[in-house]
């Protein structure tokens, strides 16, 4: 039976997609089956993550009702699944979002973890996410503007009858006025699952000409090493700090070998 885990911020920009991509691909390398859900069916950004924008049967179409849910799940890197939103605003407009959770049903069997990217704020869409997963991961930045609309986001979690794990504080830069993580802790109420710094490689992998999540393209950068990290607290497997550091150093002898 998976974990079904909503990844949720109160307020956009705060890399909730970046993590829900890296953290399904982190999970996938401690071999466990992943399925990765763009919930966000208004802006859906997840599919261009993973470089699979092109995939003709969505998340739309089941929620409209023309087309079977497993229709829609691909094939992804690292062996995740991944079902992708459409793009169609039209669609937007037409799909019935409350009957995500009976899709989610069907599939809890196949995984181990289904994790399903939200919108962010509060508005029905998100409603509806929070409502599908029997978990909740917050993702925030050391902002107190951002640290204010991940609390409001865990409240109505919470009153949705999702369990709200922890926090992930996103883009640290170690600048002076940041809010600590003992501070997002208290301020929350929660533990705080990982610290990803501002990492110049997670840029870099929305640049190349191949897309590809910065947890496969550099796997010794900090902000990979930070979401193989948060993968082991989630699953409870210990990955020794040499091994994360040496799949960056195999992932370039075996580049090299293949040139």
């Amino acid at each position: 039976m998976a974990r079904v885990i909503a990844i949720a911020s109160g307020k956009g920009g705060t890399g909730k997609t970046t993590l829900t991509a890296n953290l399904g691909i982190c999970l996938a390398k401690l071999g466990k089956k992943v399925l990765l859900i763009d919930a966000d069916v208004a802006m859906a950004n997840l599919s261009l993550i993973l470089g699979m924008q092109s995939s003709p049967i969505t998340l739309h179409d089941v929620l409209l009702g023309e087309a079977q849910v497993h229709d829609s799940i691909y094939d992804g890197p690292q062996g995740i699944h991944f079902i992708p939103s459409g793009l169609s605003l039209d669609n937007y407009k037409r799909v019935d979002s409350e009957r995500l959770s009976g899709l989610v049903s069907e599939l809890t069997d196949n995984y181990d973890f289904i994790l399903l990217d939200a919108a962010a704020g509060i508005e029905k869409n998100v409603l509806s996410a929070l409502s599908s997963a029997q978990e909740t991961l917050l993702v925030t930045m050391p902002t107190s503007p951002a640290i204010a609309d991940a609390l409001k986001t865990k409240l109505v979690a919470q009153r949705l009858g999702s369990k709200v794990m922890g926090v992930v504080i996103n883009f640290v830069m170690g600048e002076k006025g940041e809010i600590s993580k003992q501070e997002a802790a208290g301020i929350l109420e929660l533990p705080v699952l990982g610290i990803v710094p501002f990492d110049a490689e997670v840029r870099k992998s929305f640049m190349q000409q191949k897309v590809a999540p910065v947890s496969l393209r550099k796997t010794s950068s900090d902000a990979a090493r930070e979401f193989q990290k948060i993968a082991s607290r989630l699953t409870g497997i210990k990955v020794a700090e040499s091994k994360i550091e040496n799949q960056g150093f195999f992932s370039k002898l075996f580049g090299k070998f293949k040139k």
